[in-house]
Order: structure tokens, then C-alpha cells, then sequence
């Protein structure tokens, strides 16, 4: 197996949103807010090269979405994410999988594009397999009031019209059982959390006898770290502060690597 780290470029959240009850004169102090109190943050993907396969965890903003939207998220940095595949000598033709950690705009905005005459949308990677499960899709594509404009219809429904969907068979009974799908690709394991949003999935690489975890927004920066300093976007914040604190026990006896979607 083989890991390379796909840089899409950097955007902005509110401060506050990001650290919820956490008092801003001591997140402020890690990240530093601009004006309008906005703090920058990665869009950092992964690219897994194993036994023939090339799957891509997550996939950034995207880029079609209008200028007003862009305005409140303000994105830059000179990384795109077709421009680092490119650095790797790879297109996103060549792309076999795309496993999405959840359907946000930030992590799933990469997977749909316009169509030449920009009249309608098509799948980026038009070769591969994109992999959700059904509860999380079924909670993004009926979304409630306060995640709304998180899931946006055009990067989500495309891919179920391109028939190019499919579902991780996650093994859940309840929003609040969390559970470890195992082997669902070879070296590949999922964790799903529920606190964030429901049914997020969390992978877990076999990489040269470690753990390779992809925290996604379980963590998304090492100053959420600590079990208090919960997301204010978290739909079950009180959830998310059992699932952190278990799985960072974890991480710390089996000496897990943690990858930082993130952190900028």
C-alpha cells in the first residue's frame, strides 16, 4: 500500500462554528481569526495506491459552485485537486474508487462537475466507483434544517444518476451504535461515528504495520484533540465527546496515525 496526500487548496469557517463553546480567547490563540472572525483551514485528501486500485478519500470543495457562494468560504492556496493528482502522474480517469467520508460540501464537492456545455453535471471521475452508505445518504439527501446548507443536492444526486453509486454495508443498529466495518477493501476498515453527523465513516489503513487513521471531522485539526473542544456544526456534540475520547484511547494503545483532513 501506498499513501500520497492530495492537497485541494485552503478555505474559511467561523472561528466560533469551529470550536463551539470553547472561549475564543483560547482558540484564537491557535488560530489566529481575520476580520470577519474566519479561521483558515486544509482540504487535505488522501490517495490510496493498493493491489491495483487507486482510491480517493474525500475530495475538497469543487469548483462549481458561483462566486457569491464562494464569497462566504473564501477559498485559496494554489493546490487544486486535479493539479495534485497531476503532480503524481495520475487523472482523475485513472481514479478506480471514491470513498466519501460524508456528503458536506467540503469533503464532497470534488466528486461532480459541469458537463462541456455547462448545462448539467457529470461525475468527475467517470471510471470509478463512488462509495457511501445508505443511512448517511439517506440523512444527506433529507437533510434537516441545520445541515441544509451543508448538503448541497447538485454534489450528491449526480452521483446516483451516473449509476456509478454504490454503499458500504456499515453493520449499525442504532445512530448511536457505533461499529467497525471490516475489510471492506483489502487494509481497509471503517469506523462509523455518529456525533458529527450521522453515519460518517472513518477509514483505518494497514500501512507498514501501523494504523493509518483518516479522522476526517472526528478531528479536524490537533487543537480538537482535546475531548471538551467539540465542533459547534456537530449535530450530537455530547455523542461526539464519547466517540473522541474512545477513540483516541484507542489511537493511543494501538499507536495509531491520525490524518488530519483539516488542519491547515
Amino acid at each position: 500500500m501506498t499513501l500520497h496526500p492530495i492537497d485541494t487548496g485552503f478555505f474559511k469557517l467561523d472561528g466560533g462554528a469551529m470550536f463551539g463553546v470553547v472561549p475564543k480567547t483560547l482558540w484564537s490563540k491557535h488560530h489566529p481569526p481575520d476580520q470577519r472572525n474566519l479561521c483558515t483551514w486544509a482540504m487535505r485528501c488522501l490517495l490510496v495506491e493498493h493491489e491495483g486500485r487507486l482510491v480517493l478519500i474525500d475530495n475538497g470543495l469543487g469548483d462549481k459552485q458561483d462566486a457569491r457562494f464562494f464569497s462566504y468560504y473564501e477559498p485559496h492556496g494554489d493546490d487544486t485537486l486535479t493539479g495534485s493528482l497531476k503532480k503524481l502522474g495520475c487523472g482523475p480517469d485513472e481514479i478506480t474508487d471514491v470513498f466519501l467520508s460524508h456528503l458536506h460540501f467540503d469533503h464532497c464537492g470534488g466528486s461532480i462537475t459541469w458537463n462541456s456545455a455547462r448545462d448539467g453535471y457529470e461525475p468527475a471521475f467517470k471510471n470509478a466507483t463512488y462509495w457511501s452508505n445508505e443511512h448517511h445518504w439517506a440523512w444527506a439527501t433529507r437533510p434537516n434544517a441545520r445541515e441544509k446548507a451543508s448538503f448541497l443536492q447538485e454534489n450528491i444526486l449526480p452521483i446516483m444518476e451516473s449509476g456509478q453509486l454504490r454503499f458500504v454495508p456499515l453493520a449499525r443498529e442504532t445512530p448511536t451504535a457505533n461499529t467497525i466495518t471490516k475489510d471492506f477493501l483489502p487494509g481497509f476498515d471503517i469506523l462509523s461515528v455518529n456525533g458529527h453527523t450521522d453515519a460518517m465513516m472513518v477509514p483505518h489503513l494497514s500501512y507498514k504495520g501501523r494504523t493509518v487513521c483518516f479522522v476526517a471531522d472526528l478531528l479536524p485539526s490537533v487543537h480538537h484533540i482535546p475531548v471538551a473542544w467539540v465542533m459547534a456544526y456537530d449535530t450530537r456534540p455530547l455523542l461526539t465527546l464519547t466517540e473522541k475520547a474512545a477513540f483516541l484511547e484507542r489511537a493511543a494503545d494501538e499507536q495509531f496515525v491520525l490524518f488530519l483532513e483539516h488542519d491547515p
